[in-house]
């Protein structure tokens, strides 16, 4: 049985990335794919508000997901802000059973497990700075190879953005156990109707009307 002190689940989804890679393209399709579709996402250019205390925020909007998003670009381990929230959706996925669906964007998932090339370069700039005793480098460093190896994990290679996002929004529609989206007034649908109607001569007494469905 769930705590009563558990934080209640108020994002669907939260979205961890390197907003100078994504914010403006990537990353605000998505958003709006999943905005779209009634995924009540957690991206902190729309939640964070002025004068806010960006890391207590960060925290506990990943404790109140049932998803977490983590882009991994190449640029991710730069941003100590992205290590951070991806230590505490770790933590979050062990304690809490926050489900992670980590995305490879044109980055070898290798690359994020066994810190290669960028993560290997971000992750030494981490330690000069902090120090390489640091808890709180050694945990970042603990963290990415446990991401790397993620099932369900989606691959940028060989797609485009579009046939991506709409992989990772029917991969979030299962997770939240949700049927796919359908438009309540779907384009094309009223003159097909229309032609059906008259096919079917609904206002005619000779007989019964039937119709037969395929597909």
């Amino acid at each position: 049985m769930a705590s009563s002190l558990e934080p209640k689940k108020i994002y669907d989804v939260f979205l961890s990335f390197r907003g100078a890679d994504l914010r403006n393209n990537f990353i605000g399709h998505l958003y709006q794919a999943l905005h779209r579709d009634g995924v009540y996402t957690f991206r902190d250019s729309e939640e964070l508000k002025k004068g806010d205390q960006i890391l207590p925020v960060l925290m506990k909007a990943i404790e109140e997901s049932c998803i977490a998003i983590i882009v991994f670009s190449e640029d991710y381990a730069s941003s100590r802000w992205c290590l951070e929230e991806l230590a505490k959706i770790i933590e979050s996925k062990e304690q809490k059973n926050l489900i992670v669906l980590p995305v490879f964007y044109k980055v070898d998932p290798r690359e994020v497990r066994e810190g290669r090339k960028s993560y290997q370069r971000s992750l030494a700039r981490h330690e000069f700075k902090f120090g390489k005793d640091s808890e709180k480098v050694k945990r970042w460093k603990k963290a990415l190879p446990m991401l790397g190896i993620c099932p369900g994990g989606t691959l940028m290679m060989g797609k485009d953005e579009s046939e991506l996002i709409q992989e990772i929004v029917n991969k979030i529609y299962t997770y939240l156990d949700r049927p796919l989206h359908v438009a309540k007034h779907p384009i094309g649908i009223y003159s097909r109707v229309t032609e059906l109607k008259s096919m079917l001569k609904l206002e005619s007494n000779d007989g019964v009307p039937m119709v037969g469905l395929w597909g």
